[in-house]
């Protein structure tokens, strides 16, 4: 995906990103229930953050509305070539970052049990079942909350609807806050399906297709 309204981010960028994240998803319904307990998950979401960005940096696209990064975006454009030997690599080595974090941080092996457990929220396999690669995925959507209400998750989404519409791609996401729900089916998106997997939280699957 490209767009020349919105700021392309750099690796200096990333630490910045990092505190982003962790502002807007501290209290989402994922984070909550994988790690239940807020003082391990004060710990670890920075970690897991820096982490998820320096995969992606690599991987994926990823905008702020400016350089005051008050607002992210972070989308894979299934549409677009790869190698899929560095994808793989990238994958696994943040994977294997992740598992030593959660180690670290709760050597009783509960947290890592739970991400174990919690795999169909955490990836997106469930688009496999979509058989469309003229697509593109939207990863992270997150909005600074002393930001919200100002139009910023808008300016993202509609950059992603425009960048889908012009290249006849569909838009795939996920969320887990049912909160959310309406605000994207206000952007054209339907729900797909529900995916609920050993906790009692819901992963609403939604897509956008090309019109």
């Amino acid at each position: 995906m490209e767009s020349s309204k919105l700021y392309r981010v750099k690796k200096e960028d990333l630490p910045r990103l990092e505190n982003l994240l962790v502002e807007c998803f501290s209290s989402d319904p994922l984070y909550c229930s994988l790690i239940p307990d807020q003082e391990t998950r004060k710990r670890l979401l920075p970690e897991l953050f820096q982490c998820d960005l320096t995969e992606f940096f690599e991987t994926c696209e990823i905008y702020a509305e400016s350089p005051s990064m008050n607002a992210l975006l972070v989308v894979s454009d299934e549409s677009e070539p790869y190698n899929p030997l560095i994808f793989y690599l990238t994958e696994a080595w943040a994977s294997l970052r992740t598992d030593e974090y959660l180690i670290k941080e709760d050597p009783s092996l509960k947290t890592l049990w739970n991400f174990v457990k919690g795999r169909d929220y955490l990836n997106s396999r469930w688009t496999d079942q979509l058989h469309q690669e003229e697509r593109l995925h939207v990863i992270y959507l997150a909005v600074r909350p002393s930001m919200q209400h100002h139009g910023l998750a808008a300016l993202l989404m509609e950059e992603v609807i425009a960048y889908a519409q012009s290249h006849h791609l569909m838009v795939s996401l996920e969320t887990h806050n049912p909160h959310n729900v309406p605000m994207y089916e206000h952007f054209g998106f339907k729900l797909f399906g529900i995916v609920q997997k050993n906790f009692d939280l819901k992963q609403y699957c939604m897509i956008r297709e090309y019109r």
